[in-house]
């Protein structure tokens, strides 16, 4: 093992934070012994702040329409191909009625960019979702939208929003988007989340077409500088309808890695172990949480729409019913020592 690797993650468990060169060293030296001391580092400062409680958000894929045309997606606007759907209102006050029965204290709603779910409707399933479980915490996860549009799903009662950066890199998200997308951009709305009070989550993918150790620096230094409260990454997969339909998919180690640096970096994260990772492995959740993750998000949609939302081929669980999908994740998380906890499973420092 690499002794000036080991040097650098332990100035980063002190510190939180290390220049890109030491980054892009640190990145580049990955093996083996490096990623399982990281991951045991990773795993005591996860006990510190969470002890071994693993927290579980219900997911609902509410619409697979996009407006934008990401050249890695499978919902992008130009997949002829994609089997296009809407859940109605009513629809998703059942998912997230069914999601209260079995357990379910966070409810994350996410969708393509749909113009069709206008800010007056959006507002309105927050408002109906809240009064109706008004000990439920509720996270959005519907895109770029302008300042105001993020306030008034705020003040409806929305109290978290996902927005993966993908890429800090500006020019490596030139090469993963088309033009009218932009990384400024990207970033401006994170920033607005976070001052508008929302318990913000960015991240990006692991293994992206084109992506360097350098890219994967920047997005460390960009992450410990937003100082986002949830943090999502996972390995980049391949979708068949897309313009990166043959390029490689990114690596189960080299994201088990990453985990484990973010939570060394920000150790009081909210941090998934994706079904991307479930995906690519079929224990990759439960060496995602042993790598320091510490939330699942099992799917609350309706069978029938599941193998529709799909962002990247043979994505898993899409035949499963909600409470299937519950059990499963219980029994596997127990599988290795951790519990899945009945809890908003708020960020420590919005604690209620």
């Amino acid at each position: 093992m690499n002794p000036d690797a080991v040097k650098l993650i332990e100035r980063l468990k002190d510190t939180g934070t290390l220049s890109p060169e030491e980054w892009v060293f640190l990145i580049s030296g990955e093996d083996d012994e490096l990623a399982s001391f990281a991951a045991e580092g990773a795993l005591k400062i996860r006990r510190q702040y969470f002890g071994n409680k693993v927290y579980v958000r219900g997911l609902i894929e509410f619409s697979n329409c996009c407006r934008n045309d990401c050249y890695y997606c499978g919902i992008r606007r130009s997949n002829k191909n994609a089997q296009r759907y809407r859940l109605n209102e009513e629809d998703i006050l059942s998912c997230c009625r069914e999601g209260y029965e079995l357990g379910f204290r966070t409810f994350v709603l996410q969708s393509g960019e749909d113009p069709y779910f206008t800010d007056d409707k959006i507002c309105r399933i927050v408002d109906r979702i809240k009064k109706a479980h008004p000990d439920c915490a509720l996270t959005l996860s519907i895109g770029e939208k302008s300042r105001a549009s993020y306030q008034a799903y705020f003040d409806a009662g929305a109290e978290r929003y996902l927005l993966r950066h993908e890429t800090a890199d500006p020019v490596h998200y030139s090469l993963l988007h088309p033009a009218e997308l932009s990384s400024e951009n990207r970033k401006r709305c994170l920033y607005d989340l976070k001052d508008i009070g929302y318990q913000t989550g960015a991240g990006f993918m692991v293994g992206s077409p084109y992506q360097s150790a350098e890219q994967l620096a920047e997005d460390m230094i960009f992450l410990s500088e937003l100082k986002p409260q949830m943090v999502g990454i996972g390995p980049f997969i391949p979708h068949k309808d897309t313009p990166f339909c043959d390029k490689p998919q990114g690596s189960l180690k080299q994201t088990l890695f990453m985990l484990s640096l973010i939570r060394l970096m920000l150790p009081d994260v909210l941090l998934p172990a994706t079904t991307a990772l479930g995906t690519i492995h079929p224990k990759g959740r439960e060496l995602g949480i042993l790598s320091g993750a510490n939330v699942v998000m099992p799917n609350l949609s309706p069978v029938a729409v599941r193998k529709k939302y799909e962002l990247y081929d043979n994505k898993i669980c899409t035949g499963e019913e909600s409470a299937e999908c519950r059990t499963c994740l219980d029994k596997r998380i127990e599988s290795i020592g951790y519990e899945i906890v009945t809890d908003r499973g708020d960020h420590p420092d919005f604690g209620r």
